[in-house]
Order: C-alpha cells, then sequence, then structure tokens
C-alpha cells in the first residue's frame, strides 16, 4: 500500500465515519490522537496506549529535532522503533512551538530563526527543514510549515500570516515529493489559516487545494478565542476543504469541543488535555470533569467512572487514586492518564456508531447536556 486510502463508510449530516487506510494501519474516523510530545506519551507505555484504542498518535517536530535530534533518531531506525509504537504517527511541523516556547524568534520569508528553550543556543525552522525533520522521524503523516497568528491579531496580520503559509505550503508540497521514498509510503497534510475571517479561509483553502494535498488541517484556533467563536469558524471553514480528503481540528480539544467539530465535518483530533490533565489530578468523565484532589474523594470507594472498562476503573477506588496523586506518587499521573485516554477513545468509538447508525444528533444531545451539566 502506498501514501494514504481514505474512505467514508457513512455520513450523518456533515459528520463522517470511516478510514484511513496507511501501511502502518487503519485509522478509524472520527480520530482521537493522543500527544506524544517528546516520543512519548507522557506516564503511558505503547501497548497502553494503543490498548486505549488509539490508531494514531502524534510527535512533535521542534522538540524532537532540539531533544534527542531528528539525526540520531533516523540512525536508530526513525521514530516508530526508537519509542516502540509499531501503528501510525503524525508529526506537526513545529511552527506553533516555535512561536509559542521559543525567545528572540524572527520570521522572515525563508523560514524562523529561533532560541532553544532548552539551552539557548539559535535554529533555523523552514518548510524544507521542518519536512526533512519529519522525513527522518520516518512520520506517516507530515504537516506543512505554517505560520500561526493569535486570532486577537490586526487583520494585515492575519492576511499576511495566511498569504505566508500558502507559500510555505507549496515549498512543504515540493520538499516533501523530493524525498522520493518516504513520499511514497507516508503523506502530507496542508494547514488552513486565516484566524476567524471567512474570506482569508477561504482564500487560503482554495491555495491548499491548487497545490494539492493529502489531507487538510483547520489550523489556527484553539488558541484562547472561545469555543463560540471556534465553532463559529468552523460553521464555514470545514465546507470549504474537500470532501473527499481527511479534515484535521489541531489542537482541539475538550470533550465537548471534539463533538460539536464531529458534527460539523472534522475527522481527527489531537490535544494534551487527557494526558496533561492526568498528570494534575483531573478526570474526565460523562458527567463532566472530575478532579481527584478533592478531599471529598479520600473515603469513596466507588471507580473514578463506574461504567467504564479502563483498567483504573476496573482495579482501584477513587479513594486510592485520591491518595496516589495527593501523595505525588508517579502511579497516580498513570492511571489517571490510562482513565482519560480510555474517556476519550470510548467517546470517538460512541461517535462513529453514532454516525454509522444516523444517530449523531440524538447521541450528541445527550452526551453535551450530561456532560456539561457539571462542567
Amino acid at each position: 500500500m502506498t501514501r494514504l486510502s481514505f474512505k467514508i463508510s457513512a455520513t450523518d449530516g456533515a459528520a463522517r465515519t470511516g478510514a484511513i487506510a496507511m501501511h502502518r494501519g487503519e485509522i478509524r474516523i472520527p480520530a482521537f490522537m493522543p500527544v506524544g510530545t517528546a516520543a512519548t506519551v507522557k506516564a503511558m507505555r505503547p501497548q497502553e496506549v494503543r490498548a486505549s484504542g488509539a490508531d494514531i498518535i502524534l510527535g512533535n517536530t521542534y522538540h524532537l529535532m532540539l531533544r534527542p535530534g531528528a539525526e540520531r533518531i533516523a540512525k536508530l531506525g526513525g521514530l516508530h522503533k526508537f519509542m516502540g509504537w509499531e501503528w501510525p504517527i503524525l508529526t506537526d511541523s513545529g511552527g506553533y512551538q516555535v512561536m509559542s516556547l521559543s525567545e528572540l524568534t524572527k520570521v522572515t520569508e525563508e523560514g524562523v530563526s529561533f532560541a532553544s528553550h532548552l539551552d539557548g543556543s539559535r535554529h533555523m525552522l523552514s518548510p524544507e527543514r521542518s519536512i526533512e525533520v519529519q522525513r527522518l522521524l520516518d512520520s506517516d503523516i507530515v504537516m506543512q510549515f505554517d505560520e500561526l497568528v493569535p486570532t486577537t491579531s490586526t487583520p494585515q496580520a492575519q492576511r499576511a500570516a495566511m498569504e505566508r503559509s500558502i507559500r510555505w505550503a507549496k515549498r512543504s508540497r515540493d520538499e516533501f515529493d523530493r524525498g522520493c521514498e518516504h513520499a511514497e509510503r507516508s503523506a502530507i497534510f496542508g494547514i488552513q489559516q486565516g484566524a476567524l475571517n471567512e474570506k482569508l479561509r477561504r482564500a487560503s483553502a482554495e491555495a491548499l487545494i491548487d497545490i494539492g494535498f493529502d489531507g487538510y488541517a483547520v489550523g489556527g484556533l484553539a488558541v484562547g478565542e472561545g469555543q463560540e467563536a471556534m465553532l463559529g469558524c468552523l460553521d464555514f471553514a470545514v465546507a470549504m476543504l474537500p470532501a473527499d480528503r481527511p479534515r484535521y481540528l489541531m489542537g482541539v480539544g475538550k470533550p465537548d469541543d471534539i463533538v460539536e467539530a464531529v458534527i460539523r465535518g472534522i475527522d481527527m483530533f489531537d490535544c494534551v488535555l487527557p494526558t496533561r490533565s492526568g498528570r494534575t489530578g483531573q478526570a474526565f468523565t460523562s458527567d463532566g470533569p472530575m478532579n481527584l484532589r478533592n478531599a471529598r474523594f479520600a473515603d469513596d470507594p466507588e471507580p473514578i467512572e463506574p461504567e467504564c472498562p479502563c483498567p483504573a476503573c476496573t482495579q482501584h477506588s477513587r479513594a486510592y487514586v485520591h491518595h496516589l496523586v495527593k501523595s505525588g506518587e508517579i502511579l497516580g499521573a498513570m492511571l489517571m492518564t490510562q482513565h482519560n485516554l480510555w474517556f476519550y477513545q470510548r467517546m470517538m468509538e460512541d461517535l462513529r456508531d453514532a454516525v454509522a447508525r444516523q444517530r449523531l444528533a440524538g447521541f450528541a444531545s445527550e452526551f453535551l447536556a450530561r456532560y456539561r451539566a457539571r462542567s
């Protein structure tokens, strides 16, 4: 099998279910990708991530190029072998981290010059270098290099970033195609930009389609604009992307964000929330988030979520997990993260089933009412 095969098996309104087939495995959509920033989904073994139901995870170009280095990972057999994950990996381009983590950042047409957040050393990340790093990692889904600016930026800044992202998209695509052997078994996604502006989003989508990508992402959202504004943008932005290609909403999100975005036609998601929250004592449940640090759980014999089949819930009580979290024990972060990943993957399975059965509206209404009642 080469590149990517995308099949939609059922639709319900704008929502779709089906699968993305790649040489390392099939990705069922809608799909949630746990974030493995530095070649690890924090607090989890790869087999545990797979057992939660994940078909694909995300790795990060910026972090891996700085430590341990993309060339080193390539010499050791690539990212899959390095971390012990046999299934598909999507790597982001590093652009967001360059903008958000680095000091002394300078954006030019060539790319972004920045100081490492680790040791202050200087680096240049360009479209060509971003794709090269992703190729060295042997990523299955490669993301174009783009420029992200806040939705609060001036209209002029938003337009300039969108137009530069288009030029960088063409350079990313050209560099991807130059890596012939890797390009034969991997895919590349373009990233729509344009903040909350419908005209900019349309111009970005049209230019990306003209370049041609295996899939398309909606970028520049979930960066502080709020759920209402994000969903308002998705109401027009998603339909601008090709219906016969996967659609990926980057960096989203909260469970209710995901359900709302699936309704609007999004197929793929990633977010640090289930793992980050797990390390800080927050569990996601059907009745909303639950803070296991709270003293009221100290004597609670119930599992985190009684209806959850994950190992954390079937083997341990809230009281025990509360004790671990309050004591700063590593096992507390592991059990909480495990539960959260299972919760997210069960939610995706329920969404796929609802779309297949043409029952998405009913499922979404019930899920959102229950989840938001205590959120």
